[in-house]
């Protein structure tokens, strides 16, 4: 037989209240009960997807031993209960085998449910980045990103970050949430439209390649700072405005690429402006008759892009110059102390040294300046010289040098120093072989340090694995051939060494010895390989340490280097197919003229 006291006794276990208080008042009472975890059910539309299986376990051990401390909130619907607040205590409950667990009944409009829910995630510490970024993308419907800041209590920035991060493509989402692709560069991915975004997925191929991503973002933005044209100007393009206020412009979507940096993301646009730009630069130099020079030398006057610059030129009724056909003077830049200090700051100078450093600066300067101011007294002219491919431009005094009166005195000069059009077709033929052999030079130089790059963005240095033969040799290469600098024996070296300054040179060996560790050693000499490497007219292929240490990375990095390698190699043998085309033409001319 049931007594009231016992029957009292088992409602209280199932049903406790707790009088909540807001601003020092008592409010409604919340009710608490035990309910029966067959009758909860997890809500299909919780915007939290993933759950550590690690940390599940860990909490129901603990709910095991102590109890479920903080109740579920749940809604009723239907007959049963479902979880509003408190799936993961819901999982590790079962996971303890519990009967029951404590709840808060609460009712809800369906519409106020999620956004209880994803706020509630929000707050979370470990929320997953794609499913944080879809769900702030969800309150953004309802409130501004400075509102959602204040009710998360995060930056307005990382909610523009965000929200942007929430425009990334199902196929790179699954990168981010893997851990192999950072949220930084997603978000730069999401920068641009989803059609863009899988060309770039497809381009990059099913392994994730995030030196590849990198490279396809820089080629597709554009520095907004180092633009040819005013960014403020809205008449450029009168249909899309000024860049300053443009959607476009990465800096009014968060700070993608650091404060206020304005990076444009709409190729079409920014490159409808910079041709703009240089209509303006030409109708420039016409009204104001000043010569106008790209900064384009012979041997790259045939490159494509070089070539449309010269076609603009011409079309627009200007006689081209280029660098090898003029003498210019610029104005010259003075200079300061802390430019001197930063131009040496790898170097162990003192303040007398430095200030020797600036005083001989001063006296080139002075030099430059003088020759700039009495460039018109020795023959110079007014003109403009502007890059090839960003259109940026300066002014400058420039002359044009002197030819050879007479086409016999034109033809003895050597084949290098004369124009295409001033030579025969067996001259031509000659001059192209070459300047293909210059232009191969350099692009195993530009590929070389895209691979270097490329390895100093990994983590390479901090590489557990024994070093391999090719890395030995590639080491030994580079101390037969270098010396290690003074900054690099300060950031490396000195931690082993110790306070040099109280010690004598066994002491300082011995604590050498001491601190001393073999994987220690295998960074040391991996930082220094990296660091060894030769650039400019040094590559893999002319250089005994970039050559070795080339190899050496294979081991590591070979599917990386050679999808490089096949990009060089696809945009050589497209100019070797135009060449050829060319020489085939010329070899026909000289058949004809010795018919």
């Amino acid at each position: 037989m049931t007594t009231k006291a016992s029957t009292t006794k088992k409602r209280s276990r199932a049903k406790s209240t707790v009088k909540k208080e807001v601003n020092g008042k008592k409010s409604s009472v919340v009710q608490i009960q035990n309910l029966q975890l067959v009758k909860i059910k997890p809500d299909p539309e919780q915007p939290r997807k993933t759950f550590n299986e690690d940390a599940l376990q860990q909490l129901s051990e603990s709910i095991e031993k102590h109890g479920v401390l903080q109740p579920i909130t749940v809604r009723q619907l239907n007959g049963h209960y479902v979880i509003v607040m408190g799936e993961r205590r819901y999982r590790a409950s079962k996971l303890a085998g519990k009967k029951t667990v404590p709840c808060i009944v609460r009712t809800y409009e369906d519409n106020d449910v999620l956004e209880v829910q994803i706020i509630e995630n929000l707050q979370r510490q470990d929320v997953e980045p794609t499913e944080e970024a879809e769900a702030i993308a969800y309150l953004s419907e309802k409130y501004a990103p400075t509102e959602i800041a204040k009710r998360l209590g995060r930056t307005d920035n990382f909610i523009r970050q965000r929200l942007k991060l929430a425009g990334l493509i199902d196929g790179f989402k699954q990168f981010v949430r893997k851990g192999e692709m950072t949220i930084s560069l997603g978000v730069g991915v999401a920068l641009f439209e989803p059609e863009e975004q899988q060309m770039m997925l497809e381009t990059m191929g099913e392994d994730f390649n995030a030196h590849q991503i990198n490279r396809m973002i820089k080629d597709q933005t554009y520095d907004l700072e180092k633009a040819s044209f005013d960014v403020a100007d809205e008449k450029l393009v009168p249909k899309v405005g000024s860049c300053v206020e443009c959607p476009f412009n990465a800096a009014n979507q968060g700070n993608l690429f650091g404060e206020g940096k304005m990076v444009c993301t709409k190729a079409a646009c920014f490159e409808t402006k910079k041709g703009k730009s240089l209509l303006k630069l030409i109708e420039k130099s016409k009204k104001e008759n000043k010569l106008l020079i790209p900064e384009i030398r012979q041997y790259w006057a045939d490159d494509e892009r070089n070539q449309l610059v010269i076609a603009q030129l011409e079309k627009h009724g200007l006689k081209v110059y280029l660098l090898d056909d003029v003498e210019i003077i610029e104005n010259p830049i003075e200079p300061t102390i802390e430019a001197i200090k930063k131009e040496y700051q790898h170097y162990d100078y003192s303040e007398d040294e430095l200030k020797a450093e600036f005083e001989e600066a001063m006296q080139n300067f002075n030099k430059a300046l003088e020759k700039f101011n009495s460039a018109k007294e020795n023959g110079f002219i007014d003109g403009i010289v502007f890059h090839p491919d960003t259109y940026q431009h300066k002014k400058i005094f420039v002359k044009i040098l002197e030819k050879s009166k007479s086409d016999s005195l034109a033809y003895s000069e050597p084949v290098a120093n004369r124009k295409m059009a001033d030579c025969t077709p067996e001259e031509q033929i000659i001059k192209i072989s070459k300047r293909e052999i210059r232009k191969k030079q350099i692009e195993n130089n530009r590929q070389f340090e895209e691979v270097v790059k490329m390895i100093r963005e990994t983590k390479y240095i901090d590489t557990k694995k024994t070093l391999s033969t090719d890395e030995m040799v590639a080491f030994s290469i580079s101390l037969f051939e270098n010396n290690v600098d003074c900054m690099s024996q300060q950031k490396y070296f000195s931690k082993f060494l110790g306070d040099t300054s109280k010690m004598t040179k066994v002491e300082m060996v011995e604590n050498f010895k001491k601190k001393f560790k073999k994987e220690i050693f295998h960074k040391l000499i991996r930082y220094m390989l990296t660091k060894q490497v030769h650039f400019g007219e040094s590559n893999h292929v002319n250089n005994l340490t970039n050559a070795s240490f080339y190899i050496a990375m294979q081991g590591y990095y070979k599917s990386k280097i050679a999808g490089i390698e096949k990009e060089y190699a696809e945009k050589r043998s497209k100019r070797e197919g135009r060449l050829k085309e060319r020489i085939t033409v010329l070899e026909k001319k000289i058949e004809e003229l010795n018919d």
